[in-house]
């Protein structure tokens, strides 16, 4: 009989875990921004409603994606520069 062997767990799923946590948070606000920024002739609680909902399934969605990337190096590095890109245009066209 012989034994499967099971390939160790990679060292940098906290590095990844982190990444998806602190840049998916930003990625999820910042898209959550936008959607108040795009929309600003809708009412208030229909709005702020669509922008509360929508935190959830993109940071969720940015979590659990994250463990796609190579390495943690590439997750911190992908992700920032997407929340950067998402946080940047938000200013941008909250300042027009």
């Amino acid at each position: 009989m012989t034994t499967r062997k099971h390939p160790p767990i990679r060292r940098d799923w906290l590095s990844k875990t982190l990444a998806g946590f602190v840049c998916g948070g930003l990625i999820a606000l910042g898209s959550s921004g936008l959607l108040v920024t795009g929309f600003a002739g809708m009412p208030l609680p229909t709005l702020g409603q669509l922008a509360m909902w929508l935190l959830a399934p993109v940071w969720l969605g940015v979590m659990s994606g994250v463990y796609f990337f190579a390495s943690g190096l590439r997750a911190w590095l992908w992700l920032g520069g997407a929340s950067a890109l998402i946080l940047g245009l938000m200013l941008a066209l909250r300042t027009t």
